[in-house]
């Protein structure tokens, strides 16, 4: 059973920093792109950050770049997203996604979705 899991998540005042993780089991991420996704309340569903199955590319919101990093390590079956210099607006709860083939922030592209973990920035 294909499954992801993303951890990482809490409170964090603005300015703050946090890493979210997000661990396959099931499967060898290796072979597919990654796509962390994000919903606030009363919001549709936005694409923050992409990967590429070998990690050479990576793709930003606007919304985020400069700000996050996405990165792998395929030897860990992970996918790690740093956020950094966060601010209200990025509280949401964040998802980790995989599909085969090309990157994309589009989220109709992903078959495979973890549960999710909150962020909230706050003071």
């Amino acid at each position: 059973q294909l499954q992801l899991v993303e951890s990482g998540g809490g409170l964090v005042q603005p300015g703050g920093s946090l890493r979210l993780s997000c661990a396959a089991s099931g499967f060898t991420l290796d072979s597919y792109a990654i796509g962390w996704f994000r919903q606030a309340p009363g919001t549709e569903q936005e694409g923050v950050s992409c990967i590429s199955s070998n990690g050479g590319r990576t793709n930003y919101a606007d919304s985020v770049k400069g700000r996050f990093i996405i990165s792998r390590d395929n030897a860990k079956n992970t996918v790690y997203l740093q956020m950094n210099s966060l601010k209200p607006e990025d509280t949401a709860i964040y998802y980790c996604a995989a599909k085969m083939g090309l990157e994309t922030l589009q989220t109709h592209w992903y078959a495979t979705w973890g549960q999710g973990t909150q962020v909230t920035v706050s003071s």
